[in-house]
């Protein structure tokens, strides 16, 4: 704030010191002018002095008649004024006097312009550098809050489904038992509405339920937070808690996630409510994949690919 104030300050001192100036030239030209205006006329004076009045009109000065010097000095008079104003500067009426002002005020118009534009500039400089700061203390708080390897675990169909009316689409055994197999022993974290999707809480899980809702209940043993920042926090003691869903908390998590455990279901569903965040390429690496056919215990052939960030 006090960055804009001193350069405000400074265009109108400046502004007001060009306009002092002009009006100062202003002055001066018209003085020269109206020199000129008098000496014409104390010329004519002189020519009427000695050829009609006759005054002085015997007076010599070295032989020559003291007229010759006058026309002399007048002529010499003339030809100064002569210059100054009609040479060096046009003439000064009131049309010269506007475009005079009208030169200054356009000049005026673009050095504030430019003074804009440079302190914009400098706004812009330090807009960035504070986000840029602020981006950075958000991180170095995300780095100390999530673990050593935060994970989300998902199944999700080519068009990123992964489920309608809080539940799943399909039912595919050997993901089951992937999911049992890799969550086991570890925290789990997710929306309320996923966690009301199970029959019971998950046995020899952790789980971690983000909910708004500052009164809800829920079994022993269960966490309740608010945001996935105090998720992380409930779950820091472990070395790989995992993201199990649904669709918005996995797009909270997706940019601080280290891992991904996917189960891709190669079909589309277009009746789908729920989807995944897209995987963007040039952030993570396929590590590992996968691939299981349909049969008689699966309706679609799947796979289970892991993700590594870049």
């Amino acid at each position: 704030m006090f960055g804009k104030k001193k350069q405000v300050t400074t265009i109108d001192k400046d502004q007001l010191e060009l306009i002092e100036n002009a009006q100062k030239r202003i002055r001066q030209k018209k003085r020269l002018y109206i020199h000129f205006v008098i000496f014409l006329i104390g010329a004519v004076f002189l020519i009427l002095a000695n050829t009609v009045l006759g005054i002085a009109k015997d007076f010599t000065i070295a032989g020559i008649d003291w007229f010759v010097y006058a026309i002399l000095a007048w002529l010499f008079l003339f030809a100064y004024h002569f210059f100054n104003v009609f040479v060096t500067n046009k003439f000064m009426g009131k049309d010269w006097e506007k475009q005079q002002l009208d030169k200054l005020v356009n000049q005026q118009q673009h050095r504030i312009e430019k003074l804009k534009q440079n302190f914009l500039k400098e706004e812009t400089k330090i807009a960035q550098t504070e986000a840029y700061n602020e981006t950075l203390k958000q991180g170095e708080v995300s780095e100390k809050k999530k673990s050593n390897e935060l994970t989300i675990i998902v199944a999700a169909g080519e068009n990123n489904a992964i489920g309608k009316d809080n539940d799943l689409i399909w039912h595919l055994s050997n993901d089951l038992k992937r999911f049992k197999s890799l969550t086991n022993g570890h925290h789990i974290i997710m929306g309320r509405k996923t966690f009301e999707s199970f029959p019971k809480p998950l046995p020899n899980r952790t789980h971690i339920v983000i909910t708004r809702q500052s009164d809800y209940k829920a079994p022993d043993g269960v966490i309740i937070v608010n945001n996935l920042e105090d998720a992380l926090d409930a779950a820091r003691n472990d070395k790989q808690p995992f993201i199990i869903g649904g669709g918005e908390i996995y797009k909270q998590a997706m940019p601080i996630v280290d891992k991904l455990e996917i189960t891709r279901v190669h079909a589309s569903f277009k009746n789908a409510d729920t989807f995944f965040p897209e995987i963007d390429d040039s952030k993570w690496q396929e590590v590992s994949r996968t691939t299981h056919d349909a049969d008689e215990k699966h309706a679609y052939a799947f796979s289970f690919i892991t993700y590594l960030r870049k």
